[in-house]
């Protein structure tokens, strides 16, 4: 009995291909993507924090061997759990750093679009300005009345 029998469909003529599925289906992200800088923050904290664990793992192991290694291994552990705190705190901060300059702007009644609507409105507003003065310094050159 063929296969395509047993499903209850019919049987394929012998040179059909039969269409398959794909092996990669792109999805949408559901979260949008980190920051470059906080991004590299996290890879380097994820890294610090697994090299103290494997480091805490090996001060234990020695511990319990008796070998001479522990010692140093626990004063490295500490020192690694430090460094990986450390490194937890540079991602918090920079991610705030990054959410403070580039202004989250998910809402449009966010107060970063806001303020950054104001300071282009000054901006023009100064350009404008120097436009108006430059153009009235222009007008005077060259006379010295204009009876």
């Amino acid at each position: 009995m063929d296969t395509y029998e047993r499903r209850g469909t019919a049987a394929a003529p012998a040179g059909a291909r039969i269409p398959r599925q794909q092996l990669w289906v792109e999805e949408p992200a559901i979260r949008r993507r980190m920051p470059d800088p906080v991004r590299t923050a996290a890879v380097r904290a994820v890294l610090i924090m697994s090299l103290s664990i494997i480091l805490a793992m090996v001060a234990f192991l020695c511990t319990l061997a008796g070998s001479w290694l522990a010692f140093p291994m626990v004063l490295s552990g500490v020192a690694c759990t430090v460094a990986a705190t450390w490194s937890v705190l540079d991602v918090w901060v920079t991610r705030q750093v990054w959410n403070q300059r580039h202004g989250v702007v998910s809402v449009p009644s966010s107060t970063a679009r806001r303020m950054r609507r104001e300071r282009r409105a000054a901006r023009r507003a100064a350009r404008a300005r120097a436009r108006g003065e430059a153009r009235i310094r222009r007008r005077g050159e060259g006379r010295l009345s204009r009876a």
